[in-house]
């Protein structure tokens, strides 16, 4: 049998995490609690809205990871609306996004263990930095 990539892990992980109602709004809450500087950023967000791109942030998340071009073209318009000429998403927020986001995971997915953690990491870091050298 195969072993499962970091982005198979990721998938099945975030799998489990969507799954549970409470995972997307505690990821908000503990997200936003983090500053007043992140609570202010989304002083107008529609969470509705939100919640779901989050979502579909991580499922492109790791399909650029893997080299899909389509995701990669939407990681890319990501990136540019967060930019400085845009929505002003300073490069320090992220590191408070990705470490809030795996601690968020890591409390909601039942079968967590370092190999997920490690998925999380190498998935969700690359963009990270791919976010920030935008800026």
């Amino acid at each position: 049998m195969e072993e499962p990539t970091p982005k198979d892990l990721f998938l099945q992980s975030v799998g489990r995490c969507v799954a549970k109602e409470a995972f997307i709004p505690d990821f908000y809450e503990r997200f936003l609690g983090a500053s007043d500087e992140i609570k202010n950023k989304f002083r107008f967000t529609d969470f509705e809205k939100q919640n779901k791109m989050l979502r579909r942030s991580l499922e492109l998340c790791a399909g650029a990871t893997a080299g899909d071009p389509e995701s990669l073209r939407e990681i890319n318009q990501r990136a540019t609306t967060h930019d400085r000429d845009h929505l002003n998403i300073e490069p320090q927020f992220y590191g408070v996004w990705l470490e809030t986001i795996i601690d968020t995971a890591r409390d909601h997915d039942d079968q967590w263990d370092e190999a997920f953690e490690a998925a999380w990491q190498r998935i969700l870091g690359h963009v990270v930095k791919h976010m920030v050298r935008k800026y």
